[in-house]
């Protein structure tokens, strides 16, 4: 749900879809899209995993769980959350700590749930071109495990650089620049173990790419930001590791510049997997094999309007995409909004970005998948007050333009005088229905989409 479906540029210039709202403003089920929930197999965990022993500085009392836990398997997970329902205890899950700012916050959780310790590698068959890992398992990590055999995992979060998991990145909906080509991880993901609130363990989808069944819960999961339940394990369809990429960079100070630039390369056949603006120059980035990288790189200057686009050296090219991960992920002190909207209203949030920081005193920063029409703002200087008043307006006018936005990093005191939410989406009836079902107690993450659910 956090992460935006808002479309990509194509050969007309319009977009392939609406803009889908982040968590903050339209579910990844909607009421047009969902299938029948089918009831997911299920296996009761007490019967095999022990509740974790006391904590003697937790405070917590023999035979209760301590504050925090960190399970080494699924059925420990399983009978953690068994015995949290039981005694009526909110629960956090912790990854890597990458994402606990995004949305609402999750006040004084009664139980902590580090999925650090699920970190396995499960199985890897290259010849299907699939893995499977336990949720906790870094991203970095997997993509070491299966170099050896020319395969990667296509996604490229700013988190990843972070330690980000598994099992964070699927519940936070992030995703890099190659989204583009690739979909985010939810798009990778052909089976899915899950632990629901209650400790029931549910599985979707299969080992095999061809398998489909059922309810989708490994998409239900994805943006949920923990408020549905664990996801434990996952089986992922990976690709094959590119031999070689090349970015080119067009000089484009202006947003409609880079707009145009990036519906010139999208109408092209050169199947760029990542165009990003970063405020200054147009990035465009292809893979391949060496020759056929280069080749669209030598190439791609010679589209109208990509003239003057001139291609990086390595560590050119290495320092601009590490530039653009740092901006997205933001740093203390600063404010980082995330926002979808249809790319072509890119100019017209820029200016009035531009407008509400000689109002406010802030500096602010924009940066763009442009393509897909995923937009972050950075806010930086200024104070609090002037750090709320950009936040909220700005967010007005995506919501205007038919976005969505997410907070996902906040000045200290910007809570004070700013709702971590916009609007509710249309969809938020659906939300609730789904927390309902799959979380009746109001046990996972609560307060993380308040005032929504």
């Amino acid at each position: 749900m956090t992460e935006e479906h808002p479309g990509t540029l194509r050969e007309n210039g319009s977009s392939a879809g609406h803009a889908h709202a982040p968590a903050s403003d339209s579910p990844t089920t909607s009421p047009t899209t969902a299938a029948p929930v089918s009831a997911p197999t299920s296996a009761s965990p007490s019967a095999s995993a022990q509740v974790p022993p006391a904590d003697p500085e937790s405070g917590s009392a023999p035979g209760r769980l301590p504050s925090r836990v960190r399970p080494s398997g699924l059925a420990e997970a399983a009978d953690a959350l068994t015995s949290a329902a039981h005694e009526g205890r909110t629960v956090l899950f912790e990854g890597a700590g990458t994402a606990l700012e995004w949305g609402a916050p999750v006040e004084d959780p009664g139980l902590v749930l580090e999925i650090s310790g699920l970190d396995r590698l499960i199985s890897h068959a290259p010849e299907d071109w699939t893995v499977g890992v336990e949720a906790g398992m870094p991203l970095t990590r997997l993509q070491e495990l299966l170099a050896p055999a020319g395969q990667w995992l296509p996604v490229d979060p700013p988190s990843g650089e972070d330690g980000a998991t598994l099992g964070g990145l699927l519940a936070c909906g992030d995703a890099g620049p190659r989204r583009l080509k690739y979909g985010g991880l939810a798009d990778l993901v052909i089976g899915a173990t899950l632990v629901l609130p209650d400790g029931t363990v549910a599985r979707t989808g299969g080992d095999v790419i061809k398998n489909v069944a059922g309810y989708d819960l490994a998409k239900l999961m994805s943006g949920s930001l923990g408020a549905f339940g664990l996801v434990a394990r996952l089986n992922l369809r990976v690709h094959p590791l590119p031999a070689a990429t090349t970015t080119l960079a067009l000089a484009a100070g202006d947003a409609g510049r880079a707009l145009d630039a990036a519906r010139a390369v999208m109408r092209s056949p050169l199947e760029p997997v990542a165009v990003e603006w970063d405020g200054r120059h147009l990035l465009i980035r292809f893979q391949g094999t060496e020759e056929s990288a280069a080749e669209r790189g030598r190439l791609a200057p010679g589209v109208p309007g990509l003239d003057g686009a001139r291609v990086l050296g390595a560590e050119a090219e290495r320092a601009a995409w590490r530039r653009l991960s740092r901006t997205v992920r933001g740093e203390d002190g600063e404010t980082v909004l995330r926002a979808g909207t249809h790319p072509a209203r890119l100019p017209a949030l820029a200016l009035r970005l531009r407008e509400l920081t000689q109002e406010t005193g802030v500096e602010a920063e924009l940066v763009s998948g442009i393509a897909q029409g995923l937009h972050t703002v950075v806010l930086r200087g200024g104070d609090a007050a002037g750090h709320a008043a950009c936040l909220t307006a700005w967010r007005e006018s995506v919501h205007e333009a038919g976005g969505s936005v997410t907070l996902r990093r906040r000045r200290e005191g910007v809570e004070d005088a700013a709702a971590a939410w916009g609007p509710a989406p249309p969809a938020v009836a659906v939300l609730r229905s789904l927390k309902r079902q799959f979380d009746p107690g109001g046990l996972c993450a609560p307060g993380r989409f308040a005032p929504w659910f």
